[in-house]
């Protein structure tokens, strides 16, 4: 008896030995992006801590960082932004390696490691590159290869995009000391609309663009008719706290979409807005299900992006910086949309910012860098907006 007790502890302390040592074992779960041709913050994140050392500093066009104490998992990469042209996560000896192919010649300003908290549930390795002054673009390196865009735009030409500026005319939203939220958004929507433009890839359109009043199911019902790629509402928080400030991206909750397909199908000939067959109302429903789901995933996906570019940009944001809500100007269920609250106007500082012409334009241009690489990155890897690190609570 004494000898098999002594086998089972053995076998339970050793199984329990695998069991610590593959649970010890972390990986690389994402690469995300943010900045601009000038300053660029590369962000792994990872699921546990890594310990981070160069190995090529960008002088021969790459950037190559080993991460010890994480696995390459399945082996990331896709199309950079800013200072980076591409990315790839490789596997390495005994750590992983980020290999961050660059657009111009640029050198490492800063890198340090993040652990969980303010509301995210895991590590991140953030890399801060900057552009050599007077440098030229990097040649691509032989037998590199990018994936393809993310996805086509429903039509041949350039996406379109159309901007909402929250409230208007009779509806003038919140208010700070100087200014109503009605004014800001528009001010910031034309702005976007400018910055948008100014690249040439994309027709935009917004559902004001003076003081008046437009319904919010009109508001959504524009994005619709136009056959818009993307849909970005904007808007300006109140809090009854002045310190409250820092702005945040909604997308639509799982309650939302039930009830974006509720009133959806509520009329005869649903069907026909979305081009399905409608000989079968049971297989209509599953597409328009299938459809629902893939306009949150490619939501979910543009808002993140977004508040890496807001981030990089070195925009204030909330604690809880992306959340989910059943809000009217989400409920398309065709048209990829976020909702930004762009900062608290009941906040001073907030409200300064949302009112300096330089200060709003920076953020918009953060916003129109983060369509471009909304437009540009794989689709893989993407997850429901109600997912980890989101809530529809208080800051």
């Amino acid at each position: 008896m004494t000898a098999m007790a002594f086998v089972v502890i053995c076998a339970v302390l050793m199984t329990a030995g695998r069991g610590l040592a593959s649970g010890a074992s972390g990986e690389v779960l994402a690469v995300r992006f943010g900045g601009d041709g000038d300053r660029t913050r590369v962000v792994v994140d990872l699921e546990r801590s890594a310990r981070g050392s160069v190995i090529e500093d960008g002088a021969e066009g790459r950037v190559t960082l080993a991460l010890a104490g994480v696995a390459s998992g399945r082996g990331l990469n896709g199309d950079g932004s800013g200072l980076v042209s591409g990315y790839r996560v490789a596997a390495g000896s005994g750590a992983s390696r980020v290999q961050l192919e660059l657009a111009k010649t640029a050198e490492i300003e800063r890198r340090f490691l993040l652990p969980p908290g303010d509301g995210v549930r895991h590590y991140r390795y953030v890399i801060d590159l900057k552009a050599k002054s007077g440098t030229a673009a990097v040649a691509p390196r032989a037998g590199a290869s990018m994936p393809a865009p993310r996805r086509a735009p429903r039509r041949a030409d350039r996406p379109l995009i159309v901007i909402d500026a929250g409230h208007g005319g009779h509806d003038p939203g919140a208010s700070g000391v100087h200014s109503r939220e009605s004014a800001v958004t528009l001010a910031a929507a034309m702005q976007l609309k400018s910055e948008l433009e100014r690249t040439g890839r994309y027709r935009v359109r917004m559902t004001r663009d003076s003081n008046v009043y437009v319904g919010l199911y009109r508001r959504v019902q524009i994005a619709r008719d136009a056959e818009a790629d993307l849909f970005i509402s904007l808007h300006a928080d109140a809090g009854a706290d002045p310190a409250t400030r820092g702005a945040s991206v909604y997308t639509l909750s799982e309650q939302g979409a039930g009830r974006a397909v509720r009133e959806f199908t509520r009329g005869d000939n649903w069907h026909r807005a979305l081009n399905l067959p409608g000989r079968d109302p049971s297989v209509d429903r599953i597409l328009l299900d299938m459809t629902q789901r893939v306009t949150q995933n490619r939501s979910a996906q543009f808002a993140r992006t977004l508040l890496t570019h807001l981030e990089a940009a070195e925009r204030v944001l909330l604690r809880r910086s992306h959340r989910d809500a059943g809000l009217a100007v989400l409920l398309a269920p065709d048209v990829p949309a976020v909702l930004l609250e762009m900062g608290f106007i009941t906040n001073p500082e907030d409200e300064r910012d949302l009112n300096d012409e330089r200060a709003r334009r920076r953020m918009m241009r953060a916003v129109a860098e983060g369509i471009d690489r909304y437009f540009t990155q794989p689709g893989e890897g993407l997850q429901m907006a109600s997912a980890a690190n989101m809530t529809s609570g208080q800051p």
